[in-house]
């Protein structure tokens, strides 16, 4: 099992959109721009535009132009936002299949977990939320 970058790749398009588009007149850029910053195929980042679309994060312009720019102030988007975007499940997951309950700690287990597990979730949620996309990209190019 890999770690998943979806939140990296997302809040780095984002961060790179934050500073990139205020200089355009049209504030449109590509996901072939996006993607070499990322260094990745641009699919991959309009797989992950699409879900921040669906949040309200970005929006897409079809046509002559076509390209993709901030829905909002980057000061105005979150890492909770972002998050919450891109990773629909759990940060942490129970059992895939159920455990056996002849088993009293399996029986027992999963309630338990879910407790801690959310708490967890929810502690990181917070953290995630007092940082802005802007703060991201102010860090990321101290002085400019």
């Amino acid at each position: 099992m890999g770690a998943n970058s979806r939140m990296t790749v997302a809040t780095h398009a984002l961060t790179w959109m934050a500073r990139v588009c205020p200089t355009r007149p049209d504030g449109i850029v590509t996901s072939e721009q996006i993607a070499a910053s990322v260094s990745t195929n641009p699919v991959v980042i309009r797989r992950i535009l699409g879900s921040l679309r669906g949040a309200g994060l970005v929006e897409s312009q079809r046509g002559q132009g076509a390209g993709w720019r901030l829905a909002r102030a980057a000061e105005s988007i979150t890492l909770k936002d972002v998050y919450l975007a891109v990773e629909p499940d759990p940060l942490i997951a129970l059992h895939s299949t159920p455990p056996n309950q002849a088993c009293p700690v399996a029986r027992g287990i999963p309630p338990v977990l879910r407790q801690v597990y959310d708490r967890a979730e929810e502690s990181m949620k917070a953290e995630l939320a007092a940082v802005t996309v802007a703060d991201v990209a102010r860090e990321t190019v101290p002085g400019s």
